[in-house]
């Protein structure tokens, strides 16, 4: 019951009273992101959710687009800005994603939503992190965000959906919090952020519709 029903009625009603309480905040760093950024204020990417099926995903930007003489971006520790860092440090950066849990995209807690051209490259336990929406938070970054191998975070997304309730989800919120009052995570132990998933499959990238 709680899995295929109240857990959406809750993320709604929390992701709508977090916008309403949140938005003086966001509304500044929206101000302060056109000054700092140049206007450049949301990234938009295309993800995969639930049943991999895709959507836009909303955060604040914190890179830049600097790229190298071949054309090609820099790394992302190379194009994170000073501001950009704040806003990952608090994880501030990932408020404009309650629009997505609203538009019922994604859920509160959950599998982050990954790359689209990783799905050709998931073994079939790997696909089940895609049996339910992917979350702002969840089991795989309180248990080590960034700092944990590909193979670790599949791990702990594929047990969070085999074990999903509601005792669980509030776990992973009271260690979310902790985590991002203690800034772990972020970056992987050398700094940099996580590496791309380089699995292998001879099959085209693509989404569900």
């Amino acid at each position: 019951m709680y899995r295929n029903f109240f857990k959406r009625v809750i993320d709604f009603l929390v992701a709508l009273v977090a916008l309403l309480l949140a938005s003086p905040f966001i509304l500044l760093i929206i101000l302060i992101l056109l000054v700092f950024h140049r206007g450049h204020i949301f990234f938009v990417q295309t993800r995969p959710g639930l049943h991999e099926k895709c959507f836009n995903i909303y955060k604040f930007k914190t890179m830049n687009d600097k790229r190298d003489e071949e054309g090609n971006l820099l790394a992302d520790e190379l194009r994170t800005t000073r501001i950009g860092k704040f806003l990952r440090k608090l994880s501030l950066d990932e408020l404009p994603q309650l629009l997505n849990v609203l538009r019922g995209d994604m859920s509160l807690i959950g599998p982050r939503p990954l790359l689209v051209q990783y799905l050709p490259l998931y073994n079939e336990e790997q696909k089940k992190r895609h049996l339910v929406r992917p979350g702002i938070t969840g089991w795989a970054q309180v248990n080590g965000r960034n700092a944990i191998s590909w193979k670790q975070r599949f791990q702990l997304d594929v047990w969070y959906v085999e074990n999903l309730s509601l005792t669980l989800d509030i776990k992973i919120i009271w260690m979310s919090i902790n985590k991002v009052l203690r800034s772990e995570g972020v970056y992987t132990a050398d700094n940099k952020s996580m590496a791309f998933f380089t699995g292998n499959s001879e099959h085209d990238n693509h989404c569900n519709h």
